[in-house]
């Protein structure tokens, strides 16, 4: 048995944190390995949030220029994210797709998140010959199409599109943020916290919000109450107005 001669006992992790091993190009390169190639991940950004689009990216890695640091998007930091959105930009083929409120709201957010991850796939410059996807459900692609549950902290090529997905669907909501002050799009990202739940109460959903999520037609149906209320209240005074002056005459 070697032992440490430092002395020193070695590094521990605090207690109840587990270490989680980052996600690996084995997948990918057993693939190369066998002639399969182009090889893509892909992944969403934007299922849960209230307002603004699903964003689904896919991402062919370089073998020989692949970014170091590539993790699964939620375990990043948002400086890193954004540094490795550069670094995966320059060194890798990517395709971004979006699914708008308005399709979501139509064919439900599953649908419409494998139909904006299906559309990534086929934007790619190149339509890779096998393609890992996060989640449970198969894509309607052309090629060998993989699920790989939590694959974002798994496949190389999946984390890689999660930090696309959520860098760009970030940005976006951001410039929304411009068009719709008051929201805190810019804060929270369409998220159902706080502060936009009392956005939505205090001014009513916007075009960018998800009509049929509950929180959503909640504030929808206050609001067109109220508007309904006010314009009783205006006919009626309006009504009110017009026999008193007729009485005058």
């Amino acid at each position: 048995m070697i032992r440490d001669k430092s002395g020193k006992d070695p590094a521990r992790l605090p207690e109840g944190v587990i270490a989680v091993a980052p996600p690996s190009f084995r997948r990918e390169r057993a693939l190369i390995k066998r002639g399969v190639w182009p090889v893509a991940g892909c992944d969403e950004a934007g299922r849960g949030p209230l307002a603004g689009p699903v964003v689904a990216a896919a991402v062919v890695l370089d073998p020989k220029r692949i970014p170091k640091g590539i993790d699964d998007s939620k375990r990043l930091t948002p400086e890193r994210r954004e540094e490795l959105f550069e670094e995966i930009c320059a060194t890798a083929s990517f395709a971004v797709a979006f699914a708008s409120p308005a399709r979501i709201d139509r064919d439900n957010i599953l649908r419409a998140s494998l139909w904006a991850l299906a559309r990534a796939v086929h934007a790619l410059p190149d339509l890779p010959k096998h393609v890992f996807v996060d989640g449970r459900d198969r894509l309607d692609t052309p090629c060998d199409c993989e699920a790989v549950i939590g694959g974002d902290g798994l496949v190389l090529s999946i984390a890689a599109a999660s930090i696309i997905a959520k860098v760009a669907r970030d940005r976006l909501m951001c410039k929304l943020s411009e068009d719709c002050p008051g929201y805190g799009f810019e804060q929270h990202k369409g998220y159902a916290v706080p502060e936009h739940l009392a956005a939505l109460n205090r001014l009513g959903p916007t075009v960018h919000h998800r009509r049929l999520f509950a929180p959503v037609a909640a504030a929808r149906e206050k609001h067109d109450a109220n508007a309904v209320a006010g314009r009783l209240v205006r006919t009626q005074t309006e009504i009110q107005t017009s026999v008193e002056v007729s009485a005058e005459v």
